[in-house]
């Protein structure tokens, strides 16, 4: 199956042109799909599918199979963490050529539980909504999500400030600082403060 440019690592994933990725100019009349999947089986979705592909020999119908995950940055304890997010739980993104054959395959996949789609027949997504996927989940920017925005209330874990409950006022992702409002002698005073200096207290 066609390499997965999804699978690549937050730090390490690289821009993609979303033109190229969607492949407009194939003369292949493939589309994507989405389907249905039990709660939490996603990537074994994924999984027994590209399997079942491989082993039917269903290459030339069933191309990419992927599972929209944002990546964020998280930090706790001081130390920073890459968590993958799952954007739309519950749905798998199938790359295929629609026959009685290569439906066949999918439906019958081991968690899968139906296409999305009126009726018994699945509905394509059209390219501008697998294009505004794709820039969801970042891959015209190559930049990880940070797992901090406004408003959230955090404590400090480190510097001169530690232990000090504050709320963000301003997070600034290209310089990895937050400006924090924190409560001090009966004021709020705004500081500023690097990423790995806070955690969110819920």
């Amino acid at each position: 199956m066609a390499k997965d440019p999804m699978a690549q690592g937050a730090e390490g994933r690289q821009p993609i042109d979303i033109d190229e990725f969607l492949d407009l100019d194939s003369d292949i009349d493939k589309h994507w799909y989405v389907i249905h999947t039990y709660s939490g089986y996603e990537n074994k979705v994924k999984a027994n599918l590209e399997r079942r592909v491989e082993s039917m020999g269903m290459e030339d119908k069933i191309f990419r199979v992927f599972v929209p995950t944002e990546e964020e940055i998280e930090f706790k304890d001081g130390k920073k963490k890459i968590t993958k997010k799952k954007v739309f739980p519950g749905y798998v993104l199938v790359e295929m050529v629609m026959s009685d054959d290569s439906w066949y395959v999918v439906r019958n996949t081991p968690g899968v539980t139906g296409f999305v789609g009126s009726g018994t027949k699945p509905i394509p997504l059209a390219p501008d909504e697998v294009r505004a996927i794709l820039k969801q989940l970042g891959f015209d920017e190559a930049k990880p999500k940070v797992a901090f925005s406004v408003g959230d209330v955090v404590r400090v874990v480190s510097g001169p400030f530690e232990n000090f409950d504050g709320r963000i006022e301003e997070v600034n992702i290209e310089r990895g600082k937050l400006r924090v409002s924190i409560s001090m002698f009966g004021r709020e005073t705004p500081v500023e403060l690097d990423f790995e200096q806070v955690e969110k207290t819920s």
